[in-house]
């Protein structure tokens, strides 16, 4: 469980580094990273957001 503890929070971070660049200098790092599969980078997308919800919902255990 501790893996998929840390796997998640390290997909929540490549998520929140992405946005942040985005945000602030208009570089899409996965798309970067991925290049011109679509497919590569859609399921990216889709694993970070699972893990932003597989974090959300253990954080309050890990707040205790």
């Amino acid at each position: 469980m501790k893996a998929l503890n840390l796997i998640a929070l390290i997909l929540v971070i490549v998520g929140a580094l992405n946005w942040g660049l985005v945000g602030l200098l208009e570089v899409n790092l996965v798309q970067a990273i991925c290049g011109s599969v679509p497919g590569l980078t859609r399921a990216v997308y889709a694993l970070v957001g699972l893990a932003g919800v597989y974090v959300a919902v253990i954080a309050p255990k890990i707040m205790k």
